[in-house]
């Protein structure tokens, strides 16, 4: 195997080749160093590269390391402490801060075994489903550096579907891992609430959850089996699965609301957005058409359905909630920068939303909370006879660069219109139901084109067996982006 092809290997197979001698993690991690150091000139993934630090942690790794990822690179997202590396948030208020302590996350990213190489790029605050800040500059999309790798975790889609490494962290609040994994031809699991712990940040997540960007569905599973569980002084979390979900991911789905047949699930499928001004592009909508018949084919009941989430007020109301978690976001980066965030410290759009949380009193707050919350009960009702919920990704394939400016006068209206390319995707972080997205398709253009499955409340494990049963019967994970191919080449 050449070096060139090593990062494009599934982590537990590269932790198998580590933990048997067949290479050794030092080879492994210098390997992701180097196609970093060529590569991230053009694709600008990363904030921070910790070679040193890296290479010192691989060489404590030996042959016979029982810990699941032994050796295996990755990399963190740059809103989660990694310590002894820069916490910016993406924001120039905390360019220089350096976090002295671990994430949950990443303490048990490090538990595993993975090797943190450094930190990926995303918007300021992690507000746009595009990766654009002021601070970094924009990271391109390796599959076309003219477009957008999507947002929030979009350093992360970048330095996988680059192969700088194979897998990488990122966190989800209204589509944050779904997103740059739909762009970046990659799979990116929402998993349910409360599955991964926010600690020490937080002792509970309205809308966002921690998770990975890899190529297969088996390695989502398995890295979501050492991600998830309860943290010392969480708030609330959900209980631990029966079985591991690498086990549940690797055996066929299993119905629950009631299949056709032996072994069939009824899966609901739509292509009308949440969002009634978003417009759905035909390689989008043909995505979701080819995959229903695709599931078909596997002896599932695919039920064409309309949910009612076509509300007056609804974007608006997921907005404010989203709002009020950024400010908190803002306000930890006053925190640690020693001195309260003024206009002049964060991009027009951090600005605008932080604002707009302020202008909610806690009542006003309370209020879009409990309305969220009945609306999403409603939601899960009417989902309850499916086992799963088919959607678009995306409404848009990758957007070109420079579509969506955060630091544009009017910064509000570039919010609204992210959500035209993003209708699919918030609504089930509001809804705290696992979703995936899996790269099934490409265009003719050769962009991928993915569609989002959507599982029943804290139902990763069926959901996972599910995306693999696809996977299977339409393999995507040799796929390589021109940017990838050129560097093999």
């Amino acid at each position: 195997m050449s070096e060139s092809d090593l990062m494009f290997r599934p982590a537990g197979e590269l932790a198998a080749m580590v933990r048997g001698g067949e290479l050794s993690s030092a080879e492994l991690v210098q390997a992701s160093l180097e196609r970093i150091e060529e590569l991230n000139p053009q694709v600008n993934a990363f904030v921070d590269v910790d070679e040193q630090g890296a290479l010192a942690t691989a060489e404590q790794v030996r042959p016979g390391d029982e810990r699941p990822f032994a050796g295996v690179p990755i990399a963190i997202k740059n809103n989660r402490a990694v310590r002894g590396l820069r916490l910016t948030y993406g924001c120039a208020l905390l360019r220089e801060h350096v976090a002295g302590h671990d994430d949950a996350i990443v303490r048990r990213v490090r538990e595993a075994g993975f090797v943190i190489v450094g930190t990926t790029t995303l918007p300021e605050f992690a507000i746009m489903p595009v990766s654009e800040a002021r601070l970094f500059g924009p990271t391109r999309n390796p599959w076309d550096l003219q477009r957008t790798p999507g947002g929030s975790s979009g350093g992360a889609g970048a330095a996988v579907a680059a192969g700088m490494v194979p897998v990488a962290q990122g966190s989800d609040g209204g589509g944050s891992i779904r997103i740059p994994a739909a762009c970046c031809g990659l799979v990116g699991l929402k998993a349910s609430r409360g599955r991964i712990s926010p600690a020490p940040r937080l002792g509970d997540s309205r809308l966002s959850v921690d998770g990975v960007l890899t190529r297969t569905v088996a390695e989502t599973a398995a890295i979501l089996d050492v991600l998830a569980g309860y943290e010392l002084g969480d708030a609330t979390w959900a209980p631990a699965p029966q079985r591991p979900f690498a086990v549940v991911a690797g055996e066929p789905p299993v119905t629950i609301a009631g299949g056709p047949r032996a072994g069939g699930l009824r899966v609901a499928a739509t292509t009308v957005s949440p969002n009634p001004d978003a417009r759905l592009e035909e390689p989008c909508a043909a995505a979701v058409a080819d995959a229903a018949r695709l599931l078909g084919s596997l002896g599932h009941e695919v039920i064409e359905v309309d949910p009612p989430w076509q509300r007056p007020g609804l974007s608006d109301l997921v907005g404010r909630v989203f709002a009020i978690d950024v400010a908190h976001s803002i306000v930890s980066a006053g925190l640690l920068s020693g001195r309260e965030p003024s206009q002049q410290d964060v991009e027009p759009l951090s600005w605008a939303v932080y604002s707009l949380a302020r202008a909610t009193s806690a009542l006003e707050g309370q209020e879009a909370v409990i309305r969220l919350q009945a609306l999403a009960r409603e939601l899960i009702a009417f989902l309850d006879p499916y086992d799963a919920l088919l959607t678009p990704a995306l409404a848009q394939r990758p957007l070109p660069l420079g579509t969506l400016d955060a630091t544009a006068p009017e910064p509000m209206r570039t919010f609204t219109r992210s959500g035209l390319f993003t209708p699919f995707t918030p609504i089930v972080n509001a809804l705290g139901l696992p979703a995936i997205s899996l790269p099934l398709y490409a265009g003719e253009d050769g962009l991928p084109t993915a569609v989002q499955l959507v599982g029943r409340p804290l139902g990763e494990g069926n959901l996972l067996a599910l995306g693999a049963q696809l996977e299977d019967a339409c393999p995507w994970a040799e796929r390589r982006s021109p940017v990838a191919r050129e560097l093999q080449a």
